[in-house]
């Protein structure tokens, strides 16, 4: 109750300032694009979230099986096509720092920033290893929906404040050099290495979220908490009205006539202890489908119907399956290494390589 209470306060508080939830302090760098965070995808693309975009590595869907192919070279030149729709050949570490300057806020810990760079070349590897009919002629895209989240040196710098540019530019070119060629490795092979920005306090197994059992992305304890990561809790009301609109849109077959308070009936939760599926209207959802639905910022919330109001309570930000960025920061600071941050988030494999 006492989570609740302070959850109601700080929407209040907001409110009354006119200041939408996006606007909560920004992390250490702000302008970086977490594309594995929200609605998100591995194999099949990730989806991202409606206003803030989620990183690499997040599906909504099971991963999907696609043909394998030779296992590439950690050092090889790899095809990347770009937002313009040409295709540019470049070397795996330059492509690595645009994923990385994208995906990671430069302001984190140092072995924060080398795991991100293991992981991201992992998935790059992993995604090079399976074939992707969305870009026969690429290894690779851009777009955080199908692969990793990617931008050029020179808007990153833009982007970056000036007097902070060239120091974040070089703290990427050295994580990305300590952990050439190395790779998170299961059973010989890439691991998928997806991850995401924030958990609640543990993360998810791929089996809860996408169905599909991946033996080394299973729930591990994860240490961020709300004074790690912007945006931790976030709140979202609706309308009952606009809530009854959206869902039975997809669920026709839900009633939800009568007081709100009656709708949600019941549910189970997952090995991490968060939400699974909820009934609605008589309808069983996942809560991954809900957090879609309603533009949610994680699947790990509780929802209260009240009057005419269905409010979320959401913690996190993310699919939560994999490395959680903010929990590895926190293991940083703390005196982790990558080895040990990878390790933990990603049990059972090995990171291997020069």
């Amino acid at each position: 109750m006492l989570h609740r209470a302070l959850l109601i306060a700080l929407a209040l508080m907001l409110a009354l300032l006119a200041l939408p939830l996006t606007a909560l302090p920004a992390g250490p760098d702000p302008d970086a694009q977490a594309s594995a965070i929200v609605l998100d995808e591995p194999l099949p693309a990730p989806v991202s979230a409606p206003s803030d975009p989620e990183p690499a590595s997040a599906p909504l869907e099971a991963p999907a099986k696609e043909t394998v192919t030779e296992t590439p070279a950690a050092q090889d030149t790899l095809r990347v096509l770009m937002p313009d729709g040409s295709v540019e050949e470049m070397d795996m570490e330059d492509y690595l720092w645009g994923v990385v300057a994208a995906e990671m806020p430069a302001a984190f810990e140092e072995e924060a920033l080398k795991a991100q760079a293991v992981a991201a070349r992992t998935y790059t590897l992993y995604q090079m290893l399976h074939s992707k009919k969305n870009h026969l002629q690429a290894d690779v895209c851009t777009d955080y929906r199908c692969c990793q989240a990617w931008i050029s040196r020179s808007e990153r710098l833009e982007k970056w404040p000036e007097d902070k540019g060239e120091e974040y530019a070089d703290k990427l070119t050295a994580a990305i050099a300590a952990t050439a060629g190395e790779t998170v490795v299961w059973e010989g092979e890439p691991a998928l290495t997806v991850f995401h920005a924030s958990s609640a306090g543990r993360t998810r197994s791929a089996q809860a979220v996408w169905g599909q059992d991946i033996p080394y992305l299973v729930s591990v304890d994860s240490p961020e908490g709300e004074e790690d990561a912007p945006n931790y809790y976030s709140v979202v009301t609706m309308e009952a009205s606009e809530f009854a609109r959206r869902f039975t849109a997809s669920y026709p077959n839900a009633d939800l006539s009568g007081d709100c308070a009656q709708w949600f009936t019941g549910g189970t939760t997952d090995d991490s202890g968060a939400p699974e599926t909820f009934t609605v209207g008589g309808v069983t959802v996942t809560a991954q489908e809900l957090r879609a639905l309603c533009d949610l910022r994680s699947a790990t919330f509780e929802v209260e119907c009240e009057g005419e109001t269905v409010t979320f309570y959401v913690t996190g930000y993310g699919h939560g399956v994999g490395m959680s960025q903010y929990g590895a920061n926190v293991m940083a600071k703390e005196g982790a290494s990558y080895r040990e941050i990878l390790e933990h988030y990603y049990p059972g494999t090995t990171v291997e390589g020069d």
